[in-house]
């Protein structure tokens, strides 16, 4: 084990048993190096990969404290298992994606507040002005897109699911504009399957919930299957 695998350890062993809590300030750095049995360089390195982890905060010329160790945050870095994994098909991502979200839509259905439906409504309501001018505003229409799953994966009640769920769905973004700028109609299609995963969320109804997100996501993953390499430079091109 090498010395800064010893201090993300042994952080982790602290807060596990309870020395350290979410928000409080670590020892300064000569206190903490000594605690751990480690030099001052090692532990910048140990930091420095706690804090890519999401565990701690640096703060420059305040001090390190301990984050709020939330589930959403503390999964971020799987999102560089989900980029290595993804390339080449990223239908592997959108597959897990649906099995996510699905879940999450069924959990959501007796969780959600009406609150929470409301502003889903809102979004869909300014989605459907969008999809129909001409040309339609691609960009917003995506941050309605995102914004919409994220209201259902928040009243998921798990913590855990809603970091799975941004961290594979944070790479999807780019198919899904590709998707919206390029397959006429494509646009008009997600806002009707959205409308109707909020009708079956108002109604409460777990399975059809369910059902209906599920049918959503295979219309995205089956649209998708032709995505190609240079995606990238297809939204630009779009875009200018």
């Amino acid at each position: 084990m090498s010395r800064t695998d010893e201090v993300v350890n042994g952080i982790k062993r602290m807060i596990l048993e309870g020395q350290f809590r979410p928000g409080d300030r670590l020892p300064i750095e000569k206190d903490l190096a000594e605690s751990l049995g480690v030099s001052r360089g090692s532990l910048r390195e140990g930091m420095s990969a706690l804090s890519i982890l999401g565990i701690v905060n640096i703060r420059q010329g305040d001090g390190t404290y301990v984050t709020n160790l939330d589930a959403p945050q503390l999964l971020a870095p799987m999102g560089f298992v989900v980029d290595f994994q993804g390339q080449g098909d990223p239908r592997h991502i959108h597959t897990v994606r649906r099995l996510l979200e699905c879940e999450a839509a069924c959990l959501a259905a007796t969780r959600i507040t009406d609150e929470a439906l409301a502003q889903a409504g809102d979004l869909l309501a300014e989605a459907a002005r969008l999809v129909g001018q001409s040309p339609p505003d691609h960009e917003r229409i995506m941050e309605i897109d995102i914004a919409f799953h994220r209201i259902i994966a928040a009243h998921a009640g798990n913590p855990v699911l809603v970091g799975l769920i941004e961290a594979f769905a944070g790479r999807t973004i780019r198919g899904r504009l590709w998707r919206s700028l390029h397959e006429e109609g494509a646009d008009v299609r997600t806002h009707d399957e959205h409308v109707a995963i909020l009708k079956a969320l108002v109604a409460r109804d777990p399975e059809r919930s369910r059902t209906r997100m599920a049918n959503h996501l295979i219309g995205v993953e089956e649209s998708l299957q032709g995505l190609p390499d240079d995606a990238d430079a297809g939204i630009e091109t779009a875009r200018s």
